[in-house]
């Protein structure tokens, strides 16, 4: 049972974050049941405690060289030189949550606060080698500290008082790599993702928030280039884009070093986006990387939209593939739909968002109840809708967006899902937003569904105008043939059992905090100077202004009378004057 420290000054956790929480606890708890029978996971303990013991017997041998053995057998296996050399008991390699696991994960939270996190990581994930709980506050490595010994986690969880950059890339090397490494900063994480990439292990996790929703979301495309090297676009799929944006700046970050990423899970809820990506070394995988990203052509008319892959590959060889520039662009230079022209955003990543078999074995984790989530519910209806996603297929289109195109009434959900599927083509929902389409069928389909249901269902004459993009766009007959009957499998099975799929807010002013203050005796010198000068504001804002002649009023114009808080005594600016002259006297006798 996590034990908290009652101190007003502590930064304590934030009941719109306990989602965050909850999900980041049941997906490291899967991700350390398989990760710690990864053969290269053990390939690297081992490592790390033939080093230990090879410095230890060298201090022996310093001391005693008479002593001088080898004791390692590179014959044995990597889980029998575990156990021999290092007397490793079941027990010790267990995978109970709250004990050591000597061949478990070693966790980074590098940028912790409080460490209530970390301390969370150590009593509910099982299968725990060591937790670094990170701040570059010192009060806050004490408050760590103390949280730590507070709930007798000395053992497991240690707090590190250090800039989580150079803590990242102080780790680089190969036995000394994190497992998993959380990040959970104010804002963009863009500043961490290259260290981060470089200190996780091969095949090890990147837990990655980024509460800058609204920079991915489209409000400012230069800034989110400028942090993400992608261009956020505002439309109807900004979301899921901005969720896409983040992952292309990790697998290109990642690149770099010979790595790429694989995506176990990417949520946008509340006001933050949050991914779950497991990085692996290899440089034939990191060359086809070029054909996972795209980018994307947005009609500012009617928000079609097109993607344009930066890369294609063909086979030539038995398994070898030759890498080519893709063939484009997919659009003209005007939507062929309504005649408006198109916004380019991206790259962004165009593979699967999450992984399905890892989906399924953590909604079944949490179904089992291996762990006490308070959240368990909104887990479990987020998970099922990202298990039933569309893999392949990126972006969405939202029902209530195409018709306010349109301004026409709205068909329902099972309308537009049953009139997809009676064409022949696939589609789900998506876990970003309510009334979503994500759908193989191409934009002309969705825009015949409109138009077969408008002849039902007429739009105000008034808004047929020349010019208009309704007028482009219901002057088409239609080219497919639109079924409204319903489909058995119009309703998706999320919705049939009633799972809790998008939470209302709980509390008024739900969203982020701002950042924690800085006490009185932590401020620099910097600090000092910003208060002085609020000061010196403060103290001019407070003057006596009787002192100063009433200018409106020596022109016949003031009409406050005596409530004026300047002076209506006109011998008070010749009394000025004389002193400004005498003052001005003063300083040539002087000089």
């Amino acid at each position: 049972m996590l034990k908290k420290l009652d101190d007003h000054h502590m930064e304590i956790l934030s009941n719109f974050q306990e989602f965050n929480r909850d999900l980041t606890i049941a997906v490291i708890s899967e991700f350390s049941r398989q990760f710690t029978q990864d053969p290269r996971h053990l390939k690297q303990v081992a490592a790390v405690y033939l080093r230990l013991q090879k410095e230890s017997a060298q201090d022996d041998v310093d001391a005693c060289p008479e002593h001088q053995q080898d004791k390692t057998d590179s014959s044995l296996p990597i889980h029998d030189q575990l156990q021999i050399e290092n007397g490793f008991t079941e027990e010790t390699l267990s995978l109970e949550a709250g004990k050591v696991c000597k061949n478990g994960i070693r966790i980074l939270e590098g940028l912790s606060a409080s460490g209530l996190r970390s301390v969370r990581f150590g009593l509910e994930v099982p299968g725990v080698r060591e937790i670094i709980a990170n701040d570059f506050d010192k009060n806050a490595v004490t408050y760590i500290e103390k949280n730590i010994q507070k709930n007798k986690l000395e053992a497991l969880v240690k707090a590190n008082y250090g800039d989580a950059s150079m803590v990242m890339y102080e780790n680089r090397e190969y036995e000394n790599r994190f497992d998993v490494i959380d990040l959970d900063p104010y804002g963009s994480p863009a500043r961490f993702l290259d260290g981060a990439v470089q200190a996780v292990s091969d095949g090890g996790l990147l837990c990655v928030t980024c509460t800058d929703t609204a920079i991915l979301c489209g409000n400012a495309p230069e800034t989110c280039f400028s942090k993400y090297r992608g261009m956020s676009l505002r439309a109807n799929f900004c979301h899921e884009m901005g969720l896409r944006i983040i992952l292309q700046a990790i697998e290109t970050h990642a690149n770099s070093y010979s790595r790429y990423i694989q995506p176990l899970l990417s949520i946008s809820a509340d006001f933050y986006m949050r991914v779950f990506v497991r990085v692996f070394k290899g440089q034939s995988k990191v060359k086809q990387s070029v054909t996972k990203l795209a980018m994307v052509y947005h009609c500012v008319g009617c928000g079609s939209f097109s993607l344009q892959p930066l890369g294609e590959k063909t086979v030539t060889k038995g398994s070898n593939f030759k890498y080519t520039p893709a063939v484009g662009p997919p659009v003209g230079s005007t939507c062929n739909h309504c005649g408006s022209r198109h916004n380019v955003g991206g790259p962004i990543w165009a593979d699967a968002l999450h992984d399905k078999e890892f989906l399924q074995n953590v909604i079944a984790s949490v179904e089992k109840e291996d762990f006490k989530l308070n959240t368990k519910d909104r887990i479990l209806g987020m998970l099922s809708m990202a298990y039933e996603e569309l893999p392949d297929i990126p972006l969405y289109y939202i029902g209530d967006g195409i018709c306010d195109r349109l301004h026409c009434i709205a068909p329902s959900l099972l309308q537009i899902r049953s009139a997809i599927l009676n064409g022949g083509y696939r589609v789900s929902l998506s876990h970003c937003a309510k009334n979503s389409h994500k759908t193989d069928a191409p934009a002309e389909f969705i825009w015949d569904i409109m138009r077969v249901w408008i002849k039902d269902h007429p739009v105000k004459e008034s808004r047929l105008q020349e010019g208009s993009v309704v007028k482009a766009i219901l002057d088409r007959e239609p080219k497919y043939k639109i079924s409204f009957e319903l489909h058995p499998n119009a309703n998706p099975p999320s919705r049939k059992q009633g799972l809790l799929r998008w939470q209302i807010n709980p509390e008024p002013f739900w969203g982020p905090r701002p950042r924690a203050r800085v006490k009185e005796a932590d401020k620099t010198c910097t600090d000092a100077k910003k208060e002085k000068n609020k000061k010196r504001k403060r103290e001019k804002n407070d003057r006596d202004l009787k002192m100063y002649p009433c200018k409106q009023f020596k022109a016949g114009q003031c009409k406050h009378g005596d409530s004026c808080v300047y002076s209506h005594n006109l011998d008070m600016e010749g009394e000025k004057m004389t002193s400004a002259k005498g003052a001005a006297t003063d300083t040539k006798e002087e000089s």
